[in-house]
């Protein structure tokens, strides 16, 4: 009779656990890749490495691609309608994110020449740059290896200070430093590579701490709050005007995790890419910018998943 309880108990686990990832299948299934977006770029541009897109207040795309020009600017059909930046500008793009004025913040962390973050608006005018480029320090106005910027409602900004410092900077509107936290490790609060930042609606700050496989959720005075472990190795991470988190990683699930952003429950995945950056428009769709050359082997580029 023991034998048949625990027999019971195992049938009804796995009937549990194969209705959870039937449920996952069918939700993934509401993306569907779009093999013609964008459309192919002129002759005298090629595509570089895409390690973050973004999305303006007018639904216009922008892909930030290790080359020249460094940013690239589409429609809703996937035309390119403009271009700008050079390398005089950025040396090895990066973080890439729209601010709540409708400017971009950009960060460069190549060793040699970058270590900047740099406010520009969507026409390629730079409105506010700080760090030394070229120079890496841990102090109050240098970065190393800078990964990405949030800008928090009242003009206030955090820097995921992240390939080499481990560390999130917080400056006022101004560009004034604030305060900082974290260092490298694995406790709650610490960081290994915290790669990508951004603010949700309630205010909190969250942090892909990729090479700990977490994020970790934290109060605008860095705070620590809680942290969850569910959305694999988060390289780029966007949330909608649902609250849906979607959670980009090319290295260990290669796909888009997406869930709740108040709670962290998954609420599927979006296979097809091999995902750094991710961004999704009022509509659904999911745009997803590739370092590795894609799935497919087929180059850099955005690739875009409509919802069904």
């Amino acid at each position: 009779m023991i034998y048949l309880n625990k027999k019971n108990q195992i049938a009804q686990t796995a009937t549990l656990v194969g209705a959870a990832f039937f449920a996952l299948a069918l939700q993934a299934q509401e993306y569907v890749m779009d093999p013609d977006w964008p459309k192919p770029l002129p002759e005298n541009i090629e595509w570089g490495q895409v390690p973050n897109v973004t999305i303006d207040r007018e639904g216009f795309i922008y892909a930030f691609h290790r080359s020249d020009p460094p940013v690239l600017k589409f429609d809703t059909e996937g035309n390119l309608i403009d271009s700008f930046g050079s390398a005089q500008w950025v040396a090895r793009p990066h973080g890439f994110r729209l601010t709540p004025a409708g400017d971009i913040w950009t960060t460069d962390y190549q060793r040699e020449s970058g270590h900047t973050i740099t406010k520009i608006d969507t026409a390629g005018n730079i409105l506010l740059r700080l760090g030394a480029r070229g120079f890496a320090g841990s102090g109050p106005n240098t970065f190393n290896g800078p990964a990405d910027v949030a800008q928090a409602e009242d003009g206030s900004f955090f820097v995921a200070d992240g390939h080499w410092n481990n560390r999130v900077v917080k400056f006022d509107a101004a560009g004034r430093y604030l305060l900082e936290w974290g260092g490298k490790g694995s406790g709650p609060g610490q960081f290994d590579v915290p790669h990508t930042i951004l603010i949700d609606r309630r205010g909190r700050v969250f942090v892909g701490d990729r090479s700990n496989e977490r994020i970790q959720l934290f109060t605008q005075e860095g705070e620590y709050l809680t942290e969850w472990d569910q959305f694999g190795r988060p390289s780029g991470m966007f949330i909608d005007h649902e609250d849906v988190l979607y959670v980009a990683d090319y290295e260990k699930l290669r796909g888009v995790t997406y869930g709740n952003a108040e709670n962290g429950e998954v609420l599927g995945f979006i296979e097809g890419s091999e995902p750094e950056g991710v961004v999704v428009d009022l509509d659904g769709n999911v745009y997803t910018g590739e370092v590795t050359g894609g799935q497919g082997g087929d180059g850099y580029i955005i690739r875009k998943f409509i919802k069904q």
